[in-house]
């Protein structure tokens, strides 16, 4: 017995800064153009740091890519006719794309999106954990500890601003593993304190 094995499907790229996840969307994105497939590439406007119009890699690789400030800006400038629809540092998007990203897949169109999903602090960041529990593919990518060369899943801001988003590359970040990750006051071991303190 045939059966149709229907296309849609949200894939989530996530991992700390400079693991490759802008690379590895890049390479999904070329590889469905080559497919002949119908293609808009999306990121927040954000996130200027090397292309203001195109997604773009700590390594220089880039494509071409529709910088939108929000959700709103995104469905005007989505075709109906888009087969896959790729969106880079999702992590900076607003919460109500979520439900357009669950429609689309839905509907048959195959969403890939790409970002942190964790901030400086270790915490989940933005949007990126619903995404991560509503994926049908994840892919948890990582890089190495600039300390010890183990590695690395989280991400160390190396200046010292307040906010959950800086945007930056290798002068305010690096990668670090568990171990080297320095969080000024940890909530695990505040949470250590409290309950030593109260026993």
């Amino acid at each position: 017995m045939f059966v149709h094995q229907r296309q849609g499907s949200l894939e989530v790229i996530c991992g700390p800064m400079f693991s490759g996840k802008s690379e590895e969307l890049i390479r999904r994105i070329k590889r469905a153009i080559i497919a002949k497939q119908k293609v808009q590439v999306f990121k927040p406007a954000l996130d200027d740091r090397y292309d203001v119009s195109a997604v773009a890699s700590h390594s220089q690789r880039k494509h071409e890519a529709i910088a939108v400030k929000d959700t709103t800006e995104l469905l005007r400038h989505l075709d109906p006719d888009t087969q896959v629809v790729a969106l880079d540092e999702a992590q900076f998007l607003d919460e109500s794309l979520i439900p357009i990203i669950e429609d689309l897949a839905n509907r048959g169109v195959r969403v890939i999106a790409g970002g942190l999903d964790q901030d400086s602090n270790g915490e989940p960041f933005g949007i990126m954990p619903i995404l991560l529990a509503k994926a049908d593919y994840v892919t948890k990518l990582q890089a190495i500890c600039m300390v010890c060369g183990a590695l690395a899943s989280r991400t160390q801001r190396m200046v010292h601003t307040g906010g959950q988003v800086l945007v930056g590359a290798a002068e305010a970040y690096e990668a670090r593993c568990r171990h080297c990750h320095e969080v000024p006051h940890p909530t695990g071991d505040r949470l250590l304190e409290d309950l030593t303190q109260g026993s």
